[in-house]
């Protein structure tokens, strides 16, 4: 419940980076769309293969450590080279990965 109540309250008020105007014109509704994780559903299946490797690569780096030689490694390596946003010298740090207090 109170990841809905912050959902809605960030859709109605933006935050401190991003403008209400801009997350009502990425997001179809106001109210988050919790599945359970019993239901199998194939979008929630890849979200958990691609958040742990994400998370695990932005701790390496933050740590300034080598990317994990073995499978999540190389999803992390993935995500590194073509999917994380970039900011206008190519930084992904602050940028596609963020350390947030």
């Amino acid at each position: 419940m109170r990841l809905k109540t912050s959902f809605e309250r960030i859709y109605e008020e933006g935050s401190e980076w991003v403008t209400p105007d801009v997350i009502h014109s990425h997001l179809t509704s106001r109210q988050l769309k919790a599945k359970n994780k019993a239901n199998n559903i194939a979008g929630l299946q890849l979200a958990d293969l691609i958040a742990y490797p994400s998370y695990k690569i932005a701790l390496a780096r933050r740590n300034s450590e080598a990317i994990p030689q073995n499978f999540g490694g190389k999803i992390g390596s993935i995500l590194l080279k073509q999917k994380y946003v970039r900011g206008p010298s190519n930084k992904i740090d602050g940028w596609g990965i963020k350390w947030l207090p």
